[in-house]
Formats: structure tokens, sequence, C-alpha cells
């Protein structure tokens, strides 16, 4: 799932989202914006949508807007959550910690092209 996903081309949301897709990873694209990414609507966040079989959330929100979206987030039951750069965020960390989530301070960028993804 990536959270803060937007149909902007310069933004590292879509990078990877592209990237993801090139990978042959499924892409659950979820945000404030409308549109679609590789073939995928953007969910609307606000509405909570329901969604199973989360393996990984990439976030790109800045810790400033994630704390209205822990408890929905965390109730994905996400295996691992990705900080992608400027999206730290040491109380969500905590909290998804404490639920047996894996938290990883990386880019997902990163990762995908270093075969560490």
């Amino acid at each position: 799932m990536i959270v803060g996903a937007t149909t902007n081309r310069g933004r590292y949301a879509y990078l990877a989202a592209e990237m993801l897709t090139e990978y042959g990873n499924e892409i659950v694209p979820v945000g404030i914006k409308k549109g679609e990414v590789f073939g995928k609507e953007i969910l609307d966040i606000r509405s909570k949508p329901s969604v199973g079989n989360i393996d990984t959330l990439t976030l790109y929100i800045g810790p400033d807007h994630q704390p209205e979206w822990y408890d929905y987030l965390l109730s994905l039951k996400p295996k691992r959550i990705i900080f992608n750069p400027g999206t730290e965020n040491e109380e969500f960390q905590r909290k998804a910690t404490q639920q047996g989530v894996e938290v990883l301070e990386a880019c997902t960028l990163v990762m995908l092209r270093s075969n560490q993804y």
C-alpha cells in the first residue's frame, strides 16, 4: 500500500508506484488525491477503505499528517511499514512495533533497486 499516493509524476510516491509495478508488486494506492496510477484508482484515505492482505505500507505523508491515520493504518495489519525519508515518526514507529509490525526507516526506491525490498 502506498500511503500518500499521487498522480504527480514529480513526487516520490508516484515513482514508488511506478517502480513497484515495474518490479511486479501489486499496489494499493491511497491518499487524498484523486486519480489513477498504473491502472489502480487512488483510494480516498479519508473513507478508510477496507483493504485486506497488506504486506507493506510505504509512507509518503509527513509526520504531522500521520496521527489521524495511525489507528486506520495499523488496523490493516501490515507486516511492515517503510518510513521513507521525511516520514520518520518515533511515535508511530513505536505503536507499530508494539503491534508486531516490522518498522524500517528506508527508501522504497533504493530498496527495490538494491534487491532489499
